[in-house]
């Protein structure tokens, strides 16, 4: 995505700069051909193959295959397997894997996308990265070493950690803030070891190359050239490719009369980047946004402007060569400097001038950021279930072939989306229904498959055709219903069905009736919440029967308790006058909250464990934005710029509360104003008060609904406590760590500058308590005031700055959107070992499949009654996060997946009995006295619930090295006397499949069953 903003401090673009020469040799230019492409943004991916990104492909394929000393990199995925899958013909697969071989042409990062680093889940980052790794080594036997992550908005430190597990040597950011590159360059310390985990360390310590202020671009709009300086191709055109071949902005060719020129440009922009490296190295990025789709034109100029350069370099005091990003981090590394350590901070949020804080994007189309999650969510269950019943019917009616089409097609939409103008909701509105579309489509189809192992005969879920019993006329309606829990752990809990019956008797598979809860559905007035308690082992689904029950008039039936509404009030904001006096508490086993009847809001929470009052306010605020370029800076779908602190946004407040034997829920709307009929905002709270777990108590479950909003206005739930938390902050860092966010004063824009995102948690504390959110999508959280913990919900936006409006970026977002966040409260010892588990049951929350609608009675009982499934646990810290077929071809013996690749040799087809199974080690060191430790598990007495194991073998991150082989590049650092030599990065797998896995592991295995 190009900058659309002006660097302060750039000044002159095109300046002459003169260096002194006292270096003893000509310092070496690597220039890296490349082009960004965005995987969505302005234009969708079909508009884009076919307006430049195909041309890229072919042009660029065909001119280094033409000229032997040029080079490219090739960066997303996506475009590249269209392109192969659709375009390419024969002749250009060929020169591709001559390219590979010869090592001028090289895939950087690997991944689907460039993902973005500030609101992408740890696990949807991984999918993307093992999507594309997967099919570069099974079509190339090419596993990509380094990263290129110029365009991201910020940079997460979780991120050089998984590309570490995934075996990169070095890592290359950009997008940090301005001040503090500016820092850096001055201080040549733009290069450094990252240590992402603190946990983790030196074992996955990355080198990391932070690109200066020109990024990934070179200079343009030069004095001589009124066109697009080294982009001799010009600028894309869309919607179709211009048939003469002229584009626009294309820049003066590279003559007798502009050679001189361009090439005193080249060697003072080189000049000017050397002087912020320690190395006597300088890469060069010569590419931009949508470029080299005539790459003709781009080398033959470029070819005669280096050839001149070199052959005046002691004149120039430089020389330039085409070059892979390999070929310069190698350089760098041969040079033998120590290098300073940085730890596992991040570069979030990230601004670009004094006031243009890129946080505003964190919250930037919620309906699509939660789309993402819930799909990825899905994907995770249809994953799960699927091995499980591809171990049990290995020649079930359930085609695997058919099954993985399903599979694929909803991970390459949650990959796409997560690309870094995608799930961040930086995107033209038809870019964002494309992702949508792509989602759905895809979420239907794993629906589709789930409904096919669950129905079809032989399957695991009924032991024949459903669709042969026959109905007995005698009784009530009934239905059936399939509920699966997605991950590794035993869990107590709620599903809620909706259904038009205001009764219904709940029953297992076993025929004992279960506990449930009916009541009005809000906002209804024809349908009802059926609220079940479900006792489900993990990755285990249980079968439940709903009878549709004629007791009229009773609170009880069975187990099932009818429970009604209770209305308060409605209580406008200008009628306050003392509150706090007329207190309605609500009580959980771990909790008591106090609603105040004279406001309608809650007042406080008690810790019932510790016998602590918290004063706890929750209401929705707003932050009025400006959009008029004229008046000042405004908000768009990047930036939250704002001096003004959030106005309450209400006048009334209504009230009602539904005490119940499951849950206890309250529900809270308000109204912007006083006449107003319809509510803008509402929160519903549910208390649960009928869950055997424990462990479940302390969750406070939240479902918002904030909109349609009014236009340049970002809405925000404002919760206010008594804790003395000093305006600090704890934030999750892609759901992978904690980061503790000290709040920091600036001369300007000091509020979006205290945002940060929030993938899936957030907290602040005292001494006594501490207040924890848990999210199932990204938004932005800060903490402006003492006690205080805002999230920002929504935004729509609207301004006149012609960048924005040419390319429809405006966020003139009008849905209503229903977020949900889980609350937590209590001491940092009693909520350190749970919200780490509760985040993960917020993500994923049981699949409930109905198999029917509500009929008559089968007349077959027992074709639906048996034993629950075996279920598969892993201890408390441990977090099975994949557990797959993958369905690649390529071998897991490196020489044979080569010798696989040769020309003449027919290709194995796809591995249905490799299981990626990946799990992960949730705590830190040192967070908890117990959780913390390392723990060691038998994978074949884990994994015995789905069959038996006859093979594990360790692997990398995304699959593609054994773990054995995998050996990365040691770079020396300050301090550091005895380092790790990158080697055995993990203890391994014990002959009888025990592993053991420390503080924030993620361990990848291929398993075998028998």
């Amino acid at each position: 995505m190009l900058l659309h903003f002006s660097f302060t401090f750039i000044g002159l673009l095109y300046f002459t700069l003169t260096v002194a020469e006292n270096v003893a040799s000509p310092i070496q230019t690597f220039v890296i051909p490349h082009s960004h492409m965005d995987v969505g943004w302005v234009y969708t991916v079909q508009e884009s193959m076919h307006a430049y990104a195909a041309n890229v492909y072919t042009t660029m394929v065909e001119e280094l295959s033409r000229v032997k000393h040029r080079k490219f990199i090739a960066v997303e995925q996506e475009f590249f397997r269209i392109w192969w899958d659709t375009v390419a013909s024969e002749k250009h697969k060929q020169q591709v894997r001559q390219l590979l071989q010869d090592g001028r042409l090289e895939f950087i990062i690997g991944g689907q996308v460039m993902h973005d680093e500030a609101v992408t889940d740890l696990d949807d980052a991984i999918l993307q990265l093992t999507e594309g790794h997967g099919f570069l080594y099974e079509t190339f036997g090419v596993r990509p070493r380094f990263s290129w992550h110029v365009d991201p908005f910020g940079a997460s430190a979780t991120t050089p950690v998984l590309f570490a597990l995934a075996g990169f040597h070095a890592h290359l950011i950009s997008r940090i803030d301005y001040d503090l590159k500016n820092d850096m360059q001055k201080n040549k310390r733009l290069q450094f070891v990252w240590r992402g985990s603190p946990s983790l360390g030196e074992k996955q310590e990355i080198f990391t190359h932070t690109m200066d202020q020109f990024s990934y671009c070179t200079p343009s709009h030069l004095p001589f050239s009124n066109m697009s300086g080294f982009y001799w191709n010009g600028v894309a055109l869309f919607p179709d490719p211009p048939k003469d071949g002229v584009y626009p902005n294309m820049s003066l060719p590279v003559s007798p009369s502009t050679l001189e020129p361009y090439a005193q440009t080249m060697v003072d922009n080189i000049k000017q980047r050397a002087q912020w490296f320690r190395t006597n190295h300088v890469l060069w990025p010569w590419g931009c946004d949508k470029q080299f789709y005539n790459s003709s034109v781009q080398f033959s100029n470029m070819d005669v402007l280096m050839d001149y350069i070199n052959q005046h370099s002691d004149k120039f005091g430089v020389t330039v060569q085409y070059a892979t990003l390999s070929e310069y981090f190698q350089a760098v590394h041969q040079s033998n400097l120590t290098w300073e350590v940085r730890g596992n901070q991040d570069f979030l949020p990230y601004s670009t001038e004094p006031y243009q804080a890129w946080s505003g994007f964190y919250a930037s189309r919620n309906l699509l950021k939660g789309l993402a999650r819930k799909a990825s969510s899905q994907l995770h269950a249809a994953e799960t279930l699927f091995v499980r019943y591809r171990i049990t019917y290995p020649d079930g009616p359930v085609a695997t072939d058919w099954a993985l089409k399903k599979l694929r097609a909803l991970r390459w939409a949650v990959s796409e989306v997560q690309h870094h103008d995608g799930i961040t909701g930086t995107e033209s509105p038809k870019v964002a229904d494309m992702y949508m579309e792509h989602l759905t489509q895809g979420m239907m189809g794993v629906e589709e498959l789930l409904a096919a192992i669950f129905i079809l005969p032989q399957s695991i879920g009924t032991s024949q055709d459903l669709h042969k019993l026959q109905p007995d006329l005698s009784n009530d309606l009934e239905q059936h219903i399939i509920v699966y829990n997605p991950l590794a752990w035993n869990v107590t809990t709620y599903i809620n069905l909706t259904v038009t019956f205001p009764m219904a008797l709940v029953f297992d598979e076993s025929g004992k009736p279960v506990l449930a809860q009916i009541q009005k559905k809000a906002n209804s007035t024809s349908e009802y919440d059926l609220f079940i308690v479900a006792e489900l082992g993990g990755l285990q689904f249980r079968k439940y029967l709903v009878k549709f029950s004629a007791c009229v008039g009773s609170t009880r039936c069975g187990k099932t308790y009818k429970v009604r509404t209770v209305k308060f009030d409605r209580q406008n904001v200008n009628q306050w006058r003392r509150t706090g006096r007329k207190l309605l508490p609500i009580f959980s086993d771990c909790y008591k909250l106090l609603f105040d009847q004279e406001t309608n809001l809650l007042h406080s929470i008690v810790d019932r464990h510790k016998h602590r009052n918290v004063r706890v306010t929750q209401d929705f605020w707003e932050y009025e934005s400006n959009g008029d370029v004229y008046k000042g800076p405004i908000s768009d779908n990047y930036i939250f710029s704002t001096n003004t602190s959030a106005v309450p946004a209400y006048k009334a407040v209504s009230m009602e509360i539904i005490p119940g034997k499951i849950i206890s829920e309250i529900r809270q709307y308000f109204y912007r104003e006083e006449e107003d009929k319809d509510y803008t905002y509402s929160v519903v709270t549910r208390v649960p008060t009928g869950l055997r777990d424990q462990r479940h108590c302390p969750r406070l479950e939240q479902r918002y609904s904030v909109g349609p909003l009014v236009v340049n206005r970002e809405t925000v739930l404002m919760t206010r406590t008594s804790l003395k938390n000093n305006r600090t902050i704890f934030t999750d860092n892609n759901g992978y760590q904690m980061m503790k966010r000290t709040y920091k004063a600036f001369a300007n824009n000091s509020i979006p500058r205290n945002y940060y995102p929030m993938v899936r948690a957030a907290y602040i504390e005292d001494e006594s308590s501490r207040l924890v959110v848990l999210s199932e999508q990204a938004h932005g959280v800060s903490s402006q005031n003492n006690g205080q913990l805002e999230v920002m919900l929504h935004r729509r936006l609207w301004n006149n700055q012609d960048w924005n409006r040419g390319y429809n970026l405006t966020l003139n977002d009008s849905s209503v959107v229903q977020p949900v966040l889980w609350l937590m409260l209590g001491s940092a010892a009693a909520t350190t070992p749970l919200y780490h588990r509760e985040v993960l049951q917020l993500q994923h929350r049981p699949v409930v499949m109905p198999i029917d609608r509500p009929q008559m009675p089968w007349k077959q009982q027992e074709s639906w009654t048996s034993l629950p499934v075996c279920p598969v646990v892993l201890p408390s810290n441990l977090h099975m996060q994949s557990l797959s077929v993958p369905g690649w071809a390529y071998s897991p013996n490196h020489t044979l997946n080569q010798e696989n690749l040769d020309p003449g040799k027919q290709k194995p087809g796809a591995d249905y009995n490799r299981i990626l199974l990946r799990i992960m080690h949730l705590y830190e060191t040192g967070e908890d006295p117990e959780l913390s430790k390392p723990t060691t598990i038998n994978l074949k007495g884990v994994l015995q619930g789905i069959g038996e194991v006859t093979e594990v073998s360790e692997r990398s991150l995304t699959g593609t090295w054994d773990i054995s082989d995998l050996q990365r590049w040691k770079w020396e650092t300050f301090g550091e006397m005895d380092k790790n030599d990158g080697v055995q990065i993990f203890d391994g797998v014990t002959e009888d499949f025990s592993v053991t896995i420390s503080p924030k592991e993620i361990r990848t295995f291929f398993v075998h069953f028998k």
